[in-house]
């Protein structure tokens, strides 16, 4: 990265960690378990909410025992269902045009991060009803308050119950933004296991992985606060107690249980620490070629720790502690390589790959430039990198023999 850019990039990170306290950030109200959630909207005084959701999780019945207790309760119910892994801006403005049509007050986002971030954005346009996702797109530009939200996760990986961010696919061009303020922080997080029961081990290793990545990119960056390390911290370790257990046994309640409350810790910490350019490069690869983003990420995290070398040696010695692998006698170096090997054997245990098959040549350096748009100047990362310098992850991942 040239000089100049290098330094508006740090210039701008050390503003925002300098403004970190005096930011609007909150913790949402957390619940157990779904059959909380009507006595919750009577004493909000909402009668009439929206579910947003997809046709999969709707179709095994994991929703219907809410929507049950929800008309037991004469709460009206309106259900969007048609949420697809990456949402793009049209479903994101359909579901907006069904909560106006039938008079909603509230939204609930049930499923992974996708029925997530699709609530959290439908409540960006009812809060700036003259703005398009567009125009949102970016960091702090919702400014108002968006309708109360609950977020339900049925993975345990995106963290969207927590964070600032919802992230939406502009289908016409393929590139993957995030619309990031306060506002957009859910009000309500369910963290019931039982949604999670079903889910398949592909999809938990995936949406796993990405909270481990979340939990790493928070701890490594430049923006850390003494809570968001502790968060971090404990996130490594549920991460690598229970995650091989969620997907060796969907059924084992206990993992479950800590990958939402790993999940949780993951998302809270990137909330206020950001994330980085495993994120950026993941968020470009998923939204060229519509691949699930926990798996991306998985793959790319180790690529990008070694990328960083010696400089996130004393950070990556602390996860490795965390994950069970070092000690504090440890040598620094020895400690970082034994996570980072820890990362890639946990990997092929749960069954993700080295490499990214849907890559191709052609398509490098445009993703790549969309890598770097999303993380320069934003991301708080150990050493920066521009979208030259970004191509690395992307032949590295690349499957073919060319």
């Amino acid at each position: 990265m040239n000089p100049l850019k290098a330094a508006f990039c740090r210039t701008f990170q050390f503003g925002f960690k300098a403004a970190i306290p005096f930011l609007p950030y909150r913790n949402p109200d957390i619940l157990n378990s779904v059959d909380e959630i009507p006595s919750l909207l009577k004493k909000q005084g909402i009668g009439n909410v929206m579910l947003v959701t997809d046709k999969s999780i709707r179709g095994f019945g994991i929703t219907s025992h809410l929507e049950e207790i929800l008309v037991k309760e004469n709460i009206k119910l309106t259900v969007y269902d048609k949420v697809q892994s990456n949402p793009t801006v049209h479903i994101v403005e359909e579901a907006r045009g069904m909560y106006l049509a039938d008079g909603c007050e509230a939204l609930i986002g049930f499923g992974g991060g996708s029925s997530m971030d699709c609530a959290k954005a439908v409540g960006a346009l009812i809060a700036r009803p003259e703005a398009t996702l567009k125009d949102l797109g970016g960091m702090l530009r919702i400014w108002k308050k968006t309708p109360y939200t609950i977020a339900i996760p049925t993975t345990a990986g995106t963290g969207s119950e927590t964070t600032v961010a919802a992230v939406v696919v502009d289908e016409e061009s393929g590139h993957k933004y995030a619309l990031m303020d306060f506002p957009l922080i859910p009000d309500v997080a369910v963290l019931d296991p039982e949604t999670t029961r079903t889910l398949p081990p592909s999809v938990t290793a995936g949406t796993g992985m990405d909270t481990l990545a979340h939990a790493v990119e928070a701890y490594i960056g430049g923006s850390t606060t003494r809570l968001t390390r502790q968060e971090a911290l404990r996130c490594v370790r549920l991460v690598f107690k229970y995650l091989e257990r969620a997907c060796k046994n969907g059924n084992d309640m206990k993992a479950r249980r800590g990958m939402l409350r790993a999940s949780y810790l993951g998302g809270h910490a990137f909330t206020v620490s950001y994330v980085g350019y495993v994120h950026a490069v993941s968020h470009s690869l998923s939204g060229q070629y519509n691949l699930p983003h926990g798996e991306t990420t998985a793959i790319l995290l180790p690529y990008v720790l070694e990328a960083y070398g010696s400089k996130i040696y004393p950070q990556l010695k602390a996860l490795a502690i965390a994950a069970g692998v070092a000690s504090m006698d440890t040598d620094e170096g020895l400690a970082a390589r034994k996570f980072i090997k820890a990362v890639k054997e946990l990997n092929s245990i749960i069954g993700i790959g080295t490499k990214i098959p849907a890559i191709k040549l052609a398509d490098i350096k445009k993703m790549a430039s969309f890598a770097d748009k999303e993380g320069n100047p934003v991301y708080p990362v150990p050493v920066l990198m521009d979208a030259k310098e970004l191509e690395r992850f992307y032949y590295e991942t690349y499957e073919g023999e060319d």
